[in-house]
């Protein structure tokens, strides 16, 4: 059973610019992103030089038995324009797939390509799923997981939906060591932003993401926190030298 963080710890989640409260954060952010869907799918090839679709294949491969049992649900959890509910299904082309995200924006953007790989979108907060518990075998987030107003609060909802065994997992950013880290965070910082308002149009949202990246947990208090909702098994695998990596685990 899930089990409390302590009553004194920090509740963590995502603080755009101005933001008050958890309120104010998740509206900042939903309107970040109903702002930059046009131009949403390009950037995150271009800013990645297309190392994101990598990223994709790899944690929906990491998913695949669940998503090859008989009857299998699986939610694309904050799922943009459907890039990561697509990758899931060529894992799987029998399991039902469904992408939430609360940007109206972005699910206009990818409805041809929901709709065109039967895949079923809802406009939804992933702090309050319209689904029972334990509707989906598989729960796994792309990118989406660090733009929550409350991350414990998120993780407590995976495992809601989760069914008893079924896999959850968070595919993100993260900030790597060495020299590495320190080139990457130099372009993360100071190139990416300019490139994004280049071609978005607006200076914002890639100001916000190096930012929302430093916010996020560390690996190890990432996974603290994955215990202390109730997940077992947890892990965090890094790709790319760890700019990137998938968190598991299992209800």
């Amino acid at each position: 059973m899930p089990s409390q963080i302590k009553d004194n710890a920090q509740v963590i989640g995502a603080a755009p610019e101005g933001a008050r409260d958890e309120q104010s954060a998740a509206r900042a952010v939903q309107h970040m992103f109903d702002e930059i869907s046009p131009r949403y799918d390009l950037l995150n090839h271009v800013l990645s030089m297309n190392v994101d679709r990598l990223w994709w294949w790899r944690a929906a491969r990491a998913m695949r038995h669940a998503l090859r049992k008989p009857g299998a649900r699986a939610l694309d959890l904050c799922c943009g324009t459907g890039d990561m509910a697509r990758a899931l299904r060529k894992q799987a082309a029998g399991a039902e797939i469904v992408g939430a995200d609360f940007s109206r924006g972005m699910l206009t953007r990818g409805r041809q390509k929901l709709v065109g790989h039967r895949i079923y979108a809802a406009e939804a907060d992933a702090l309050r799923l319209p689904f029972p518990e334990e509707s989906f075998d598989v729960v796994i987030s792309a990118f989406g997981f660090r733009n929550l107003a409350n991350y414990d609060a998120g993780l407590r909802e995976i495992y809601r939906v989760l069914r008893p065994e079924g896999q959850m997992g968070i595919l993100d950013f993260s900030e790597p060591g060495g020299m590495l880290g320190k080139l990457y965070s130099f372009y993360f910082r100071n190139v990416l932003p300019k490139i994004g308002a280049l071609i978005s149009g607006v200076s914002g949202p890639y100001s916000y993401l190096p930012a929302s990246v430093s916010r996020f947990p560390a690996p190890d208090a990432m996974l603290e926190r994955m215990r202390a909702a109730g997940f077992t098994d947890s892990s965090w695998q890094p790709y790319s030298f760890g700019i990137a990596g998938l968190y598991r685990g299992r209800r």
